[in-house]
């Protein structure tokens, strides 16, 4: 058992992905699935009580060793990576995906109620959606859902572990409540002249943000590891057609 354990970390180590329990089965011949799994699963609880570093994670379908989110300030100082954070509207499309996959553009964009081409194109850049096929309708439409990556970017073990609307909808509040503890109130406004009145009517008035979708995501993204190349948004006229290119 000792000595499996050794074999399994050591592969884990090296492997650059989740290792799954098929491919581990395969190197390691002489060992049942039930010893590879229980040596995983003592392993994984050796890590946490040692609190080191690393942690051992199931993600994706495969196991792999994690650095532990307190320490990714240190690593980005070492490794010093480009910022590169999801927008608010690719989370938001990214969430529906997830959710709602498999799934075509226009459902995207009767939810949304704007034009998703380039942020799906952005998506499919960075390997968190994929092209799973046409739909057998007119037009023949792209079907979109998630990636690997995408459940490695979440410590995701499958689609199951998504939160439930329960969750984030307690999440939000328990967010908003903390958030209204905090900020105090605003100041009253000063008189204004009919001239400076006159002056703020004729600017165009800022456009007031969009509630967030999917707030528990977004706070996991900040944390995660780099999905990919940062890309400048591509026009949203992109046709369908561009983006299975892309995804191939």
């Amino acid at each position: 058992m000792h000595d499996l354990k050794n074999i399994i970390e050591s592969l884990l180590f090296v492997a650059e992905e989740p290792l799954p329990m098929d491919k581990l089965r395969v190197i390691i011949e002489t060992a049942e699935s039930r010893e590879i799994r229980a040596a995983l699963q003592a392993l994984a609880d050796e890590y946490e009580q040692r609190g080191g570093g690393f942690r051992l994670l199931e993600v994706a379908g495969g196991w792999q060793i994690r650095s532990r989110p307190e320490y990714h300030e240190w690593i980005r100082r070492m490794l010093q990576p480009a910022p590169q954070r999801l927008s608010k509207a690719a989370l938001e499309t990214l969430a529906l995906v997830a959710y709602k996959q498999p799934i075509i553009r226009a459902d995207i964009e009767h939810i949304r109620g704007v034009d998703c081409g380039g942020v799906l194109r952005q998506l499919l850049e960075r390997k968190l959606v994929r092209v799973l096929g046409r739909r057998e309708i007119a037009g023949r439409p792209l079907i979109y859902a998630t990636t690997k990556l995408f459940l490695e970017m979440f410590e995701l073990k499958d689609l199951n572990d998504l939160p439930t609307p329960k969750e984030i909808a307690d999440f939000g509040g328990n967010l908003n409540a903390a958030q209204e503890n905090q900020i105090a109130p605003a100041p009253l406004e000063q008189p204004q002249s009919p001239s400076q009145a006159a002056t703020r009517e004729s600017c165009p008035s800022e456009a007031l943000p969009e509630s967030p979708a999917e707030a528990q995501a977004s706070d996991k993204t900040e944390n995660a590891s780099e999905a990919g190349p940062s890309r400048a948004k591509t026009a949203p006229d992109e046709s369908e057609e561009g983006m299975e290119g892309q995804a191939q």
